[in-house]
């Protein structure tokens, strides 16, 4: 249970205050050599240097749908926090990135206004190669099969899209840095478990859990393929450019509408009859999640309790707080 909760409040007060703890939601993603943890008003990145020092970055964060009430709607909020997730997943690899090379190369000047640039344009092009290999050249390929009627050039589309992906993951999944990266993404995984159920966030108490967890970002694009497949079939088979681009714009559409399935997946995984949709998801993960080691599990929980804006130190690892 929650240190600083049980035994140290009135009884009468211990259901409601849990029951708010309760709502709370963290999410998070790996980074090089560390994890990212988002909670409800903090965003917090542990880094583990190789003298063994733990450097965390925590600082404030209030996602947008909370000033603007309209946006919390349902399939909009879906949308503004893959967003979100976006832009802070690529900041948290941008520190993990300096963290590793100011080790190797001493401390590192502030980023100039070129550097920034870089950063963005190298964004800009990996989001295009992105849609490229994942979007535009499977419309491609259906086309060249011959595919006549929308629901079936759809749904060929789509299955062509879904094996890129699965190849994809395989084919990166070879790659040792890669191996590491999806260690931490286990320890990400289980600290949330052990914050969820609400056990002293300690690395003893997240390694009984498994690595797979039914609100991972490895789940939901999976869910995002199968959404865009029945979505796309309503617009019929595309027979120029033109109707090829337009389905970008049904992108945030199909982003909210699997945000919605996947907050619901997670709510009914206990659920012999979700189980069932939601086990392609939880056997992706099996490629993209390892079982980290002790320290690994130290730095998510690092992460995790910076995100909840607790006292960090979990374990015997020095911990360096930056602000940003």
């Amino acid at each position: 249970m929650y240190p600083g909760v049980r035994g140290k409040i009135p009884f009468f007060l211990e259901r409601s205050i849990l029951a708010k703890i309760e709502k709370i939601n963290v999410g998070g993603q790996a980074v090089m050599e560390g994890v990212m943890m988002r909670g409800p008003e903090r965003v917090a990145v542990a880094v583990r240097k190789p003298d063994g020092t733990i450097v965390l970055q925590d600082r404030p964060f209030s996602s947008i749908i909370k000033k603007v009430k309209i946006l919390g709607w349902p399939i909009l909020r879906g949308a503004v926090v893959l967003i979100e997730s976006l832009v802070l997943g690529m900041q948290a690899l941008s520190f993990s990135g300096d963290v590793a090379v100011e080790e190797e190369n001493g401390p590192q000047k502030k980023k100039s206004f070129g550097d920034q640039v870089w950063m963005v344009l190298a964004f800009v092009f990996a989001f295009a190669l992105g849609l490229g290999l994942f979007f535009y050249l499977p419309l491609i390929l259906t086309d060249w099969i011959g595919v006549k009627s929308g629901i079936g050039f759809n749904l060929v589309d789509g299955v062509i899209r879904i094996i890129f992906f699965l190849a994809y993951i395989f084919l990166i999944s070879l790659w040792k840095d890669i191996r590491r990266v999806f260690e931490y993404h286990g320890a990400e995984h289980k600290s949330i478990f052990a914050f969820e159920e609400k056990k002293v966030l300690t690395v003893e108490s997240a390694k009984p859990y498994t690595t797979l967890h039914p609100r991972c970002g490895t789940s939901f694009l999976f869910i995002v393929m199968i959404t865009s497949i029945v979505i796309f079939s309503f617009l019929g088979r595309p027979d120029n450019v033109a109707e090829r681009l337009i389905r970008l714009a049904f992108i945030p559409f199909i982003g909210g509408v699997s945000y919605e399935l996947i907050k619901l997946s997670d709510r009914g995984s206990k659920n012999k009859i979700f189980k069932f949709f939601i086990y392609p998801g939880l056997w992706l993960q099996k490629i993209t999640t390892n079982e980290p080691d002790e320290k690994q599990l130290e730095v998510a929980m690092v992460a995790l309790k910076g995100a909840l804006g607790q006292d960090p130190y979990v374990g015997p690892s020095k911990v360096e707080i930056v602000t940003k």
